[in-house]
C-alpha cells in the first residue's frame, strides 16, 4: 500500500512539471532610419561670408523612426571631421546638437554655422570637409547615414573703436587718412608709412574731418584736446608706430624696420633676417630658406622692444609692446616643412595684423 502512494505522489510531481508552460522571452526590436539614403542636406557645399550672417545657408532632414513604445522620440544632429568617424573611438568627438522631440529636420543660418565651424577647429577661408548624422534615441540609439558636406568658414573680423590720423604726409586730409586702432581701451596704435619730407606732423582726430576733436602735442608727449594744438611730430621719414594713450594722455612715434629672428630663420637666433618694405602693397616681405625644427618672431629694429609671435588661435599677436606692454601666452612662429618662404608682415590695417607663409 505504501508503495502504491508513492508511485501516485511521483506521477502527480511529473504531471505538474510536464503542465508547466515555457516563458516567454522578451527581445529588444532593433530600430532603424531605414533605407540608406535616410538622411538629406538641401546643398552639398557651402562656402560662409560675413554677408550670409543671417541668411539659412543649408537644411537637413530626415525620416522618423518608429519606435515599439509609442512616445517621443528625441533627434540629434552630429558632426564630426572624417578622421573621427572611423576606428574604435568613431564620432567620440562629434559635436552633438539636440534637435528636439520629434523634429526631422535642422536648418542653420550663416553665423550659426560659421560658428559651429570654428568651434570644430576647421580653418577659416580654406574649404574643410565635415561629417554629418542624425541620431535618434528612445528605449536605444538609431543613426542615420552619414553626409559628407564641404564648407569654407570665415575669419569673422573683430571691430575696435578708431581714430584718425590725418598729417603733413599725406595732405592734412581726415577723410584719406589711415586709422588707429584701440586694441586696448582707449589706447591707439597704427603703423603709417611717412615719406621724405620737410616735416612730419601728425594728429589724431575721432572722425573723418576737422569738426569733431583733433588731438595734438601738449609738449612732453602730452596729449590735448585743444583743436588749435600743434599736431605731434615723428622723428623723420619711413615706417613709423604712432600711438595715442587717453588714459595717461601721452603720445608716442617711433620709427621701425622689420626682420625676423629665430632658429628657424636663415641667421638663427644671433642674426637678424632683414624684412623690405613695398610702398604699394603696404607689406615687408622677405624670401628665404626656413627649417621646420625651430622657430621665429618678426621683430623691430633689431631688438626685443616690439616683436610678434602668435596667440593661441595662431594669430600674429604682440609679445612684447611699449604701447600695450609684454604678454608672456604669445608663442613663436614655426614652418610647416623645410624650404624655401617667402615670408609677409602686413601692418597696414590696425584691427587685423596679420603674416603670410608661403613656400616657394
Amino acid at each position: 500500500m505504501k508503495k502504491i502512494y508513492y508511485l501516485f505522489t511521483l506521477i502527480l510531481v511529473c504531471l505538474g512539471f510536464g503542465c508547466k508552460k515555457d516563458q516567454t522571452l522578451t527581445v529588444l526590436k532593433t530600430v532603424s532610419f531605414g533605407n540608406g539614403t535616410s538622411l538629406s542636406s538641401s546643398v552639398n557645399s557651402v562656402v560662409l561670408t560675413k554677408a550670409k550672417d543671417t541668411t539659412s545657408v543649408i537644411a537637413f532632414s530626415w525620416p522618423a523612426v518608429k519606435y515599439t513604445i509609442k512616445a517621443s522620440v528625441t533627434y540629434a544632429l552630429q558632426v564630426d571631421v572624417p578622421a573621427d568617424t572611423v576606428g574604435t573611438n568613431a564620432w567620440a568627438n562629434a559635436k552633438t546638437i539636440v534637435v528636439g522631440n520629434d523634429v526631422l529636420s535642422k536648418s542653420y543660418l550663416g553665423k550659426d554655422l560659421n560658428t559651429l565651424a570654428l568651434d570644430m577647429g576647421l580653418i577659416p577661408e580654406v574649404e574643410n570637409t565635415i561629417v554629418v548624422r542624425v541620431r535618434s534615441y528612445q528605449d536605444q540609439y538609431a543613426y542615420t547615414n552619414p553626409l559628407t558636406i564641404k564648407i569654407t568658414p570665415y575669419k569673422p573680423v573683430v571691430t575696435y573703436p578708431l581714430l584718425f590720423i590725418p598729417g603733413n604726409y599725406q595732405g592734412w586730409n581726415p577723410e584719406t587718412a589711415p586709422t588707429a586702432a584701440a586694441l586696448k581701451t582707449n589706447i591707439y596704435e597704427a603703423y603709417v608709412y611717412m615719406p621724405q619730407a620737410d616735416n612730419y606732423y601728425f594728429k589724431f582726430t575721432t572722425a573723418r574731418d576737422w569738426t569733431h576733436i583733433n588731438y595734438g602735442d601738449n609738449g612732453n608727449n602730452a596729449v590735448t584736446d585743444n583743436g588749435l594744438a600743434g599736431g605731434m611730430v615723428a622723428p623723420g621719414p619711413g615706417y613709423i608706430q604712432v600711438s595715442i594713450n587717453l588714459n595717461t594722455k601721452t603720445w608716442a612715434a617711433v620709427p621701425t624696420t622689420w626682420s625676423i629672428l629665430g632658429d628657424a630663420s636663415p641667421g638663427g637666433w644671433n642674426t637678424d633676417t632683414q624684412l623690405t618694405y613695398d610702398k604699394a602693397k603696404e607689406v615687408w616681405t622677405v624670401t628665404c630658406d626656413m627649417k621646420k625644427d625651430g622657430s621665429f618672431k618678426f621683430r623691430a629694429n633689431n631688438a626685443w622692444v616690439i616683436d610678434f609671435g602668435v596667440d593661441a588661435e595662431g594669430k600674429l599677436a604682440y609679445a612684447d609692446s611699449p604701447v600695450y606692454g609684454y604678454d608672456a601666452s604669445v608663442a613663436n612662429i614655426t614652418v610647416p616643412s623645410d624650404g624655401n618662404y617667402t615670408i609677409t608682415l602686413d601692418l597696414h590695417d590696425p584691427s587685423n595684423y596679420n603674416y603670410k607663409l608661403k613656400k616657394n
